[in-house]
């Protein structure tokens, strides 16, 4: 008898959940839509705008000799080229410390006092205006060395990665579920060994999204180069001379009079955006293969 009842109350829950909802909660269900689409549509105006006057005015100055130019000849490969310079040393000094530091504040210090003051530190870091940390970096790096130069420019853009990467790599660490830890544990790994070949390695797709995320902040910074790397119209000596980099390539010419350099900060916009874009695709390329393997 009571499996008799049991089966017809599961009948009529089947039955209540095929039915199609009232249409009050149609028309909320549409409405909240509606309005999620509207506002998600009124966030994309300001930055496909952005994007759209970017194009339109740098595409017709874009040509490929300016690629192999300095800025001195009109074009802006010496800038690329100290773009690219600067931010893989800042990759350099901050992915290693970022990726360890984040996974002792994950996985060995969730109630340690020095991982606690570590984590409030890396948190103020994250909220520093840039220029701050130019100013920093000029202290220990440019007043030491007597000199602008590209190593002064990848620290400071370092130290603008460093909290990114800690912060992205030790939530990433977090989100790994407790049970394969304790599985580790109960084939026979150590610590060591279910820290860094199961959960490290399962977090690498997170903690490749935070490396991206510091890159593409680091490839767009303007003041700390301004104090740190300087400027360079032409093609950099070496990694202790000032070098030229494309946001201040921007923001030395975009109040040039001259009409060539005016189309140059359009064009250059483009190529920085390019450049950011390219790096994201090639990560997502590189986590998307490493998913189907």
């Amino acid at each position: 008898m009571s499996g008799y009842i049991q089966s017809e109350t599961d009948e009529s829950l089947v039955a209540e959940l095929c039915s199609p909802l009232p249409t009050k909660r149609l028309i909320f269900t549409y409405a909240m839509n509606a309005i999620a689409f509207g506002f998600t549509g009124l966030a994309l105006i300001p930055l496909l705008s952005i994007l759209w006057e970017i194009f339109i005015r740098g595409i017709s100055g874009l040509k490929s000799e300016m690629f192999v130019k300095a800025v001195i000849d009109n074009g802006f490969g010496n800038a690329i080229l100290g773009t690219i310079i600067m931010v893989i040393i800042g990759a350099i000094l901050s992915i290693p410390t970022g990726i360890m530091t984040g996974i002792f504040l994950a996985e060995f210090g969730q109630s340690n006092t020095i991982a606690s003051f570590v984590r409030f530190i890396t948190s103020i870091l994250t909220g520093v205006p840039s220029i701050v940390v130019g100013v920093f970096a000029y202290g220990v790096i440019v007043l030491v060395t007597k000199g602008f130069s590209a190593i002064a420019g990848g620290f400071a853009l370092a130290v603008i990665m460093l909290p990114v990467i800690i912060l992205t790599t030790e939530e990433s660490l977090k989100l790994i579920p407790a049970s394969q830890r304790l599985a580790s544990a109960a084939l026979g790994g150590t610590r060591f060994q279910t820290t860094f070949r199961i959960v490290v390695t399962t977090a690498i797709p997170g903690i490749t999204t935070g490396i991206l995320l510091a890159v593409a902040r680091a490839a767009g910074e303007t003041a700390p180069l301004i104090f740190t790397a300087l400027f360079s119209l032409d093609w950099s000596e070496g990694l202790l001379s000032p070098t030229a980099s494309l946001p201040v390539l921007i923001f030395n010419l975009y109040n040039d009079p001259d009409p060539e350099k005016s189309q140059l900060v359009w064009t250059t916009s483009i190529v920085l955006l390019g450049l950011i874009l390219s790096v994201s695709i090639i990560s997502r390329l590189v986590i998307r293969q490493r998913r189907i393997k």
